[in-house]
């Protein structure tokens, strides 16, 4: 099995200069390369200075995470693409769980580590953790991180077993199965990409796997930090998008009036909390989601609905009401 470890950057230089002696150090086997979305920093004459081993592909302009790879792995022949983000630090024999899991699993199209907070290694992080799904209404949430409450990590989840979405922080993907999606739907630019992916690739009948003897150092909010109102104006819209494009029609349109629901109480919280920016992010991420109505639902003409998708009810529910903060505990429905 051929795997590429593909890297996107966008003016990460000091990034590439923290994080790539890890993937060099400990990805024996695997081809490494950088997918350089139009950088205006030394990103690309550093790399070719000081890594002349790896691979790069020049993007013409910054499409994004969903753009540049999509444009970036049509350049890139290997049997499996490894997505790391430029703020991941691996570990030695992460690649050799990933290696065996597709081989026991050949029903897996798409896998994803253990991934852990480079600032606080004992805890899960925040994108991703040990494995996503998501709700009835489509909110994803993760075990080992439900909202902001992350576990700690205490080899509870050091299993293997079938999630609904890999993170794109660190994904395993067959590169048969990407480019026969279509690779990333490029209207979401950024977050949330994944999980439409994967929810097209389970629609489609493919399986995405947890597996929890690899593991990575996540560091997190290198592009937007979890608390930029950009950042929740992509989250909010994309959510919406997900919806719309992958649940059948008879599900889809009560979901969606629920959620406008929902997003409209979040965004009041937003108010009380003085956070207008965030506030303002929701509503603009509606009128973005009413503007590409249209075309979002033309894209379900291709797709096969899976029925049963969702783990619990309402995750919103469950954390904010029921104080949920771990997943093992979590109603599963």
């Amino acid at each position: 099995m051929k795997i590429a470890v593909v890297i996107l950057n966008w003016n990460g230089e000091s990034l590439l200069k923290q994080f790539l002696p890890s993937v060099m150090a400990y990805s024996t086997g695997a081809d490494i390369y950088v997918v350089d979305n139009a950088s205006t920093d030394n990103s690309v004459a550093f790399l070719k200075s000081e890594y002349p081993e790896i691979g790069i592909v020049q993007n013409s302009g910054n499409g994004g995470f969903a753009k540049g790879y999509n444009d970036g792995l049509k350049h890139i022949q290997a049997d499996v693409f490894c997505l790391l983000n430029s703020d991941v630090e691996v570990t030695p024999n992460w690649l050799g769980p990933i290696r065996e899991a597709f081989s026991i699993y050949p029903e897996a199209a798409i896998i994803q580590p253990k991934i852990l907070d480079l600032k606080n290694k004992d805890y899960f992080e925040y994108a991703g953790a040990a494995g996503g799904f998501i709700d009835m209404l489509g909110y994803p949430f993760c075990r080992g991180r439900i909202f902001q409450a992350l576990e700690k990590d205490k080899g509870q989840y050091d299993d293997v077993i079938e999630i609904f979405w890999a993170t794109g922080a660190c994904m395993f993907i067959k590169s048969e199965l990407f480019h026969s999606l279509g690779g990333f739907d490029e209207d979401y630019f950024a977050h949330q990409e994944e999980v439409d992916l994967c929810w097209r690739a389970k629609n489609a009948g493919h399986k995405v796997l947890y597996v929890g003897k690899s593991h990575v150092f996540h560091l997190g909010g290198s592009t937007l930090s979890n608390m930029n109102p950009k950042k929740t104006f992509l989250n909010f819209r994309n959510s919406l998008y997900s919806i719309t494009k992958n649940l059948p029609t008879k599900k889809a349109f009560p979901i969606i009036f629920l959620r406008l629901l929902l997003d409209g109480i979040a965004a009041l919280r937003f108010v009380f909390q003085l956070k207008f920016a965030h506030c303002w992010a929701i509503l603009r991420a509606h009128i973005s989601f009413y503007g590409n109505f249209r075309a979002l639902y033309k894209k379900r003409e291709k797709a096969n609905f899976l029925l049963k998708y969702y783990t619990t009810t309402s995750i919103v529910w469950s954390h904010f009401v029921n104080q949920v903060k771990n997943f093992n505990i979590l109603v599963k429905d």
